[in-house]
């Protein structure tokens, strides 16, 4: 990892992104003892308005608690997509939700398609923001997949761990399975 990594996670309200960046600020801070800042933003509508967490990890001290420059966008609408993805460096990661941000912005981008695994595998589309996490861990190592799984326990409600272990296995394993189908490079 970088010395600082900056992340934002970007969708709709009612979709998680709060959450989903509270989780991997303390998967990184609170297991694996990395320093960290964690911020949100949402619209006035509790839910269909937008939601935007940023989630800042470093080896050092953070002196700044908001992303600047994120390297790392993770969408899950269309309209989060179109907003942010302007920030992102050149060489900047981005991972959407493909069936919520069917125009790509660019070629680079990774297209999972986290509501519909959680819809179908898991039988809840409310645990699109958990596949995400998932996919996110794969394809960023930015935390461990350990880490990630105990802040996920530690912060969905009792009695529905089993379902959040498997969102979170879904996203491991759709993100796994497109790091073998990508060409290598030569």
């Amino acid at each position: 990892m970088a010395e600082r990594l900056e992340i934002r996670l970007a969708g709709s309200g009612g979709q998680g992104i709060i959450l989903a960046g509270v989780i991997l600020a303390e998967a990184a801070g609170i297991h694996e003892g990395k320093y960290v800042c964690q911020t949100q933003s949402y619209g006035p509508q509790a839910r269909g308005g937008s939601a935007k967490a940023e989630v800042v990890i470093s080896e050092e001290e953070i002196d700044y608690p908001q992303a600047s420059q994120p390297e790392v966008l993770l969408c899950l609408s269309q309209k989060a997509c179109d907003t942010y993805v302007f920030d992102l460096p050149p060489e900047g990661l981005v991972i959407v939700d493909s069936g919520l941000v069917p125009q790509l912005p660019t070629t680079k981008a990774v297209g999972l398609p986290f509501t519909k695994i959680a819809r179908e595998q898991i039988g809840r589309e409310m645990l699109a923001n958990i596949v995400a996490l998932g996919a996110l861990a794969v394809l960023t190592r930015v935390v461990s997949l350990k880490s990630l799984e105990a802040a996920v326990l530690a912060r969905v409600p009792q009695g529905t761990e089993a379902l959040n272990r498997k969102a979170l296995d879904a996203g491991v394993q759709a993100a796994r399975r497109y790091l073998k189908s990508k060409p290598e490079k030569t």
